[in-house]
């Protein structure tokens, strides 16, 4: 029997199976729409006072109305009645570089809008709230058959499908929405937001705060990073969105989270609110041998060689630092990540376990009746064989995306290719023309952060790396022919001349080149040697890599489906989340410490003093401002000290990923207490198998930006905007109703 009648045999099943079913301790991205039925109570028993409703609601003010995805990567969170935005220095990190130059170095000396015209407007920027969710499911499948037609016409029809019940949802209103899968496409949800654009920096500490540690404390605790920055939603005179105007007025939330200052011990219950980007928790044994063994290999190699030039070219010169400082932190952050996990993974032994899962699945597959058995007995070995035919595609792909296109004149060449298929396509002047003109706006924000010196030597290090990393059947023959013409000179000799004869390494010869194809000549694009190496990549990609890997990868999501399927018919005593797909979801766990190796032992909260311990004037990476070093000495601390010092970071269990940067760790009472911002090194690996003993979130203890904020920067305006609630036995608190319950703290004198 085909997989696709095997699958016919498993709709009938599937329309009557819903599980709400345990992870493992503190394992899990919840979806806040089924709080109620899944976790509140197991919550509540770990020390929740709250109820689902007061967490999400779409009746009243919750939790869920002070979280904000912030930009397209990161979360941010609500901390005043006046759209005050809490995130992480890293997430605000490209704007605060976009306000940067040599002469007002906002990365360096840090930036703090002492009034409300000194906050700065960040083009493109968002902030967007999810005002309700819903399960779609059944609109979303209707009219999609379950067999007989291949993966991507499926797709194609699920998102012909989720546009409507996306543009039904918002009809008539202001909002947006869109519809995400989960369960690999077993089940579909309808997110509805509201998107803010006025966004504006208010306040940055400098990199020696709010990078401490810099790389070599990436990934690891304990962590010292004081990671956090400040914005502010601006809206219209409606308090509904609107782009950029001086007139615009800060946004009036439907909640906002009031603020912690009695920190947190071992055992605390924690809770994470945010927008997690991916995982892949349910991934079989042979996508994690790919990922472990032949995936983040390559990529690693690929961004350390990157990563080499990049530091040397940023500590040689101002200007490049600032150009390339955003960067640099996006490609050092998943290469350390990458390693990170390859450890966790090996430690956890993860292949052989999920080969173990996938025995007592076989199992439970081949001993039940006639339909299971059809559905699910051959569906592991068709798994395997599909990875094994895309296990070179895949390592092309990589190569292509990480090697050939992390050269950034590549990559600028890329971007012209549009035009030169209009030119090849002999189109009307006029399109040609349009299409010149759009490009020509593109060009000033590339190149005022390109440097051409610093990415002639990234290319010498790529494309050798692309050139013999990439298998020999899939390496375009013109790359091919390059190898061979520059053997004995090597791939140097070609970046040289590369670099030395095209016209798009600067911004005056590149528009001058467009100024021509606009005008006809057309020669000037196609004979230029970065558009000759950007299109034999890129269109060999098109044609003789990237349908084999769709092919394999569309195989392999249709069987990953019915896998899910089965694991949850399999386990229906188990609660299953879906994995991360940057949608709302809730994580929660406690305050813990951990040992990360045989007789290590972690304590759970870092502090000042450790900032001190580490300062060193010669380590860019652990440098101290004066103005800090000052504070310590004095013991000027005010109302944010904890036995004798500050209180910077803290660690708990709970379950985030990528994206998670930003979001609120929230107390039992529905205060916030920190800022998510990073996890530890040896529990990296969560993002595809979780270990409750060993991953930790890591946290910027709210104590510590309080501190920063106003006795460091003398920001002590903002602060007042905030509601500041004490100790739960000082009387103080806050419940998340309606109307929030405001507790100012009495703030000390010095």
């Amino acid at each position: 029997m085909s997989l696709r009648s095997r699958l016919a045999l498993l709709a009938l099943t599937l329309l009557t199976v819903f599980t709400t079913l345990p992870a493992r301790a503190d394992e899990g991205l919840w979806l806040p729409l089924l709080l109620k039925q899944l976790n509140e109570a197991d919550m509540q028993k770990k020390g929740l006072k709250l109820t689902a409703e007061q967490i999400y609601s779409i009746n009243q003010g919750s939790l869920k109305d002070a979280i904000v995805q912030f930009g397209g990567g990161c979360t941010g969170e609500i901390i005043s009645d006046q759209g005050l935005l809490l995130t992480n220095h890293h997430c605000g990190y490209s704007q605060i570089q976009s306000h940067s130059s040599v002469e007002n170095d906002y990365l360096t000396k840090g930036y703090w809008a002492m009034n409300r015209e000194q906050e700065l407007p960040n083009p493109g920027l968002t902030a967007t709230f999810i005002v309700r969710m819903e399960d779609v499911t059944s609109q979303v499948l209707a009219g999609v058959p379950a067999t007989g037609i291949a993966e991507a016409q499926r797709e194609q029809l699920v998102q012909q499908n989720s546009q409507r019940v996306a543009q039904a949802a918002v009809q008539g209103t202001g909002y947006q929405a869109f519809v995400r899968p989960m369960f690999n496409g077993n089940e579909y949800y309808l997110f509805v937001t509201e998107v803010f654009q006025d966004i504006r920096l208010v306040g940055a500490p400098p990199s020696s705060i709010g990078k401490f540690g810099g790389d070599t404390d990436n990934w690891a605790w304990p962590r010292h990073t004081g990671d956090f920055s400040l914005f502010r939603i601006y809206a219209g005179p409606d308090n509904k969105p609107a782009p950029y105007s001086p007139a615009n007025k800060p946004f009036k939330p439907r909640y906002y989270l009031p603020i912690s200052l009695a920190g947190v011990q071992p055992g605390d219950f924690t809770m994470v609110f945010g927008f997690p980007g991916r995982t892949n928790e349910y991934l079989t044994s042979w996508g994690v041998e790919e990922t472990y063994s032949v995936s983040n290999p390559a990529k690693i190699a690929v961004r350390d060689a990157k990563l080499r030039v990049l530091d040397a070219d940023m500590k040689a010169s101002d200007k490049v630092r600032i150009q390339y400082a955003a960067k640099y932190a996006g490609i050092a952050n998943y290469w350390k990540k990458w390693i990170g996990e390859n450890r966790g993974l090996k430690k956890l032994d993860a292949v052989r376990v999920k080969q173990q899962q996938e025995v007592e699945f076989q199992r439970w597959a081949e001993s039940g009746n006639d339909a299971r058995r059809a559905a699910f007995g051959g569906l592991l070995p068709e798994l395997q064989r599909h990875y094994a035919l895309g296990r070179d595609y895949t390592l092309a792909r990589d190569y292509v995306s990480e090697a050939a296109l992390g050269i950034e004149l590549v990559v600028y060449a890329n971007s012209l290719l549009p035009l030169l298929e209009l030119t090849n396509r002999q189109a009307p002047a006029a399109e040609r023309v349009a299409a010149v003109e759009k490009l020509k706006k593109g060009a000033t924000g590339f190149f005022r952060n390109y440097n051409v010196a610093t990415d002639q030597k990234v290319a010498t290090q790529l494309l050798p790396l692309y050139a013999n990393g990439t298998p020999a059947a899939l390496l375009p023959s013109y790359v091919k022919a390059l190898g061979k013409q520059y053997a004995t000179t090597g791939w140097d000799a070609y970046a040289a001349q590369l670099y030395g004869q095209s016209r798009l390494t600067s911004q005056a010869s590149a528009l001058a080149v467009l100024d021509e194809v606009a005008a006809g000549k057309f020669d000037a694009l196609r004979q230029d040697p970065a558009m000759k190496l950007a299109e034999a990549i890129v269109s060999h990609y098109r044609t003789a890599i990237l349908p084999t890997y769709n092919l394999a990868t569309d195989q392999i999501a249709l069987l990953q489906r019915t896998y899910m399927a089965g694991l949850r018919l399999q386990q229906p005593e188990r609660k299953f989340y879906p994995d991360a797909n940057s949608t709302l979801r809730l994580a929660y766990g406690q305050v813990a410490g951990y040992e990360p190796a045989d007789g290590v032992r972690y304590d759970f909260y870092t502090t000042l003093d450790g900032i001190m311990e580490k300062a060193d004037p010669t380590n860019p990476d652990f440098e101290v401002p004066a103005r800090l070093a000052e504070l310590y000495q004095n013991k000027d601390y005010g109302p944010y000290a904890y036995k004798g010092t500050v209180p910077v970071a803290f660690i708990a269990t709970n379950h985030t990923t990528g994206g998670n940067s930003g979001s609120p760790v929230i107390n039992g009472r529905g205060e916030l207490i920190g800022t998510n911002f990073d996890r530890n090194w040896e529990g990296t690996m969560s993002d595809i198998m979780f270990d409750p003993d060993r991953v930790r979130n890591i946290t910027l203890d709210v104590r510590y930006m309080l501190f920063v904020v106003d006795k460091y920067a003398g920001a002590g305006h903002l602060v007042k905007e905030m509601t500041l609630v004490g100790a739960p036995d000082s009387g103080a608190g806050a419940t998340p109703d309606k109307e929030l319950k405001k507790v100012k703290v009495k703030r000390k004198k010095g």
